[in-house]
């Protein structure tokens, strides 16, 4: 009863804040209000057989895919987009856990969570996480690990060269800028295992790429991908 009152006077005082909106939450709601949850684009990939993914097209004859899965469709100036700036630059990395969370609780619910051994983030160059203090990859997939409850791995691919950003790159050269800066550091943990590679965002899909031709030259059975987001 203390403990209660003592987080509603807290609330009154620092309220939490939608992490879409930045309106105040209400009691039951937590990362997301309830208008935000409702509105948000969903893509439902997850729903669909793999021959009618439109996502997993773009994979079609560049990496064997099982399940290609986004979260959220990214619209320009809309909530999405506030999400992940919030997440990559105002340094707001319960972004990607609380999304990771929901959308991890929903492939369970599906039944896709027992197709899947681990769960693996794209990596930063470290002198990129140093600057970040995180990755928000990797908070993403501490969400989906315990939405799903599938085990998360953060190191198991390491970036070996610091690439310049991709924002204003074609596939091609996405692709030139990313194809051997991967490498997976431990084998042994990915030999014959069903991996999840997540990122935050997917336009291309030349990342993703690179990182699953890594993990499959490495030994794993199989790479399915996931983000918070398509573009």
């Amino acid at each position: 009863m203390l403990r209660t009152l003592w987080q509603d006077f807290l609330g009154l005082i620092y309220p939490r804040l939608c992490l879409a909106c930045r309106e105040p939450l209400v009691t039951g709601e937590n990362h997301l209000c309830t208008g935000c949850r409702a509105e948000l684009p969903y893509t439902d990939y997850h729903r669909l057989p793999p021959d009618q993914n439109p996502l997993g097209r773009r994979f079609w004859g560049k990496l064997p895919v099982r399940h290609a899965l986004s979260y959220l469709r990214f619209i320009r100036h809309g909530r999405v987009q506030h999400l992940l700036h919030e997440l990559k630059y105002q340094g707001q990395r319960d972004v990607g856990t609380a999304l990771g969370q929901l959308y991890g609780t929903e492939l369970h619910a599906a039944g896709l969570a027992a197709d899947f051994d681990l769960i693996v983030p794209v990596p930063l160059h470290p002198r990129k996480l140093a600057k970040r203090g995180y990755n928000q990859a990797a908070a993403f997939a501490t969400g989906l690990a315990e939405g799903m409850n599938v085990p998360a791995a953060a190191h198991t691919l390491r970036r070996t060269t610091n690439t310049k950003t991709q924002t204003k790159k074609n596939r091609a050269q996405r692709w030139e800028n990313v194809a051997t800066v991967f490498e997976v550091e431990d084998p042994a943990a990915v030999i014959g295992r069903r991996v999840l590679v997540v990122d935050d965002v997917l336009t291309t899909g030349a990342t993703l790429e690179a990182c699953g031709a890594a993990l499959l030259a490495a030994g794993a059975a199989e790479v399915s991908i996931a983000t918070i987001a398509c573009a």
